[in-house]
């Protein structure tokens, strides 16, 4: 990331063309709308700006923390600002005027993202994320060409993410005060953010819980444990943040909060069907991370009481059986089929909510436009 002043202005939003924002969903670099390409730009300056304030922060001699920078500034491009159109979004359609503003929000919500990232890879002991290696794997190698023994490198790796993930995180919640601060909103925003990172820490918990006790778990649990593990932060919390942020009144931000949690909880059931029945090349993770680590998905929920998945799946943890021979159990048992349904009856249902709300907006078409992306998504 390059260095660049903490100066900033505040810029009034363009009129606003009448157009889906389908497009801007998709993860190209350009898109044929001039005010998400602008906004996208400017979300880029306030972590390029945050970058380099945090560099000036660590002194003079932070060759060690430069490199962090360079490498947590990789995980951060690489992204495709989800989070930041949602918040764009929101803040847009209840009336919001100060771009900048709203850019620094959205760079908030798209730091903690790629803070939970980090430590969700030491967490499930991942080495690759986006086909890329994770920054744990990046200090790993480090440590391996010096010679260590394996078993300390993989240490020197956890230990480098955390440190990395916390810096992030740290990162996000100064610039949510700084960017509620402008509207006079600080203190709200900030509690949609923490509200979000409590909810994360909480449902990566359940994931990690229900893992090592190795009990079964309804499907209910797992839709509970995704809505706080990815829902919470990843769609509620940026369309609550944006409104908030907006000035929309406190019932309002309530429904819009809904809305995106029941989107978000479909976006992570996909996301479970991806992470066993995606194609590696495309999704940047293994199809067998899931299962390696035991997790408890929708699919293993749906097919818990299934004897040929039971059998496959205890063969392969024993290493009897193959990631094929699982996910043929899988699809024979109906999981799959039952996991994309279950998504399509929650977008359904979010889009019934979101009928009536900001009539004056295209709020509703933008929803339908992420919701129809969420299920026909590839990674």
């Amino acid at each position: 990331m390059n260095q660049s002043s903490e100066t900033s202005t505040t810029t009034v939003f363009p009129e606003r063309p009448n157009q889906s924002l389908r497009s801007r969903w998709a993860p190209q670099e350009s898109t044929a709308d001039p005010e998400w390409d602008g906004f996208r730009a400017d979300v880029r300056q306030v972590l390029d700006r945050e970058a380099g304030s945090a560099l000036r922060h660590a002194g003079r001699d932070a060759s060690r923390f430069d490199r962090l920078w360079d490498r947590l500034g990789e995980s951060l491009a690489g992204g495709k600002l989800t989070r930041p159109r949602l918040v764009h979004l929101s803040y847009r359609a209840f009336g919001g005027g100060d771009r900048q503003a709203c850019a620094t929000l959205g760079a908030a919500f798209e730091m903690l993202h790629a803070a939970l990232l980090i430590h969700d890879d030491v967490i499930d002991r991942d080495l690759v994320r986006r086909g890329r290696p994770t920054l744990g794997a990046r200090y790993r190698t480090d440590a391996l060409r010096l010679g260590l023994p394996e078993a300390t490198a993989d240490h020197v790796g956890n230990s480098a993410a955390l440190i990395g993930g916390d810096v992030l995180l740290a990162g996000s919640l100064r610039l949510a005060a700084r960017a509620g601060a402008t509207a006079g909103t600080a203190e709200a925003v900030l509690d949609v953010v923490h509200a979000a990172v409590l909810a994360a820490a909480a449902g990566e918990l359940d994931d990690l819980v229900f893992a090592f006790e190795g009990t079964d778990v309804s499907v209910d649990q797992v839709l509970d444990m995704e809505r706080l593990k990815t829902a919470s932060y990843s769609f509620e919390a940026p369309l609550r943040a944006g409104a908030v942020l907006a000035g929309a009144d406190t019932g309002t931000v309530d429904r819009l909060g809904g809305i995106g949690r029941t989107i978000g909880i479909a976006y992570q059931v996909i996301d479970d069907v991806l992470g066993t029945f995606g194609d590696p090349a495309v999704t940047g993770k293994s199809i067998d991370s899931d299962l390696r680590s035991d997790k408890r998905t929708i699919l293993g929920a749906f097919a818990a009481h299934d004897p040929g998945y039971l059998a496959a799946h205890d063969a392969y943890l024993r290493g009897e059986a193959g990631i094929e021979d699982v996910r043929s159990a899988l699809r024979a048992a109906g999981a799959d089929d039952a996991a994309r349904g279950l998504a399509r009856r929650l977008v359904q249902q979010a889009l019934d909510d979101a009928a009536d709300l900001a009539p004056s907006s295209t709020l509703g078409e933008d929803l339908a436009a992420l919701c129809t992306l969420v299920l026909e998504r590839t990674k």
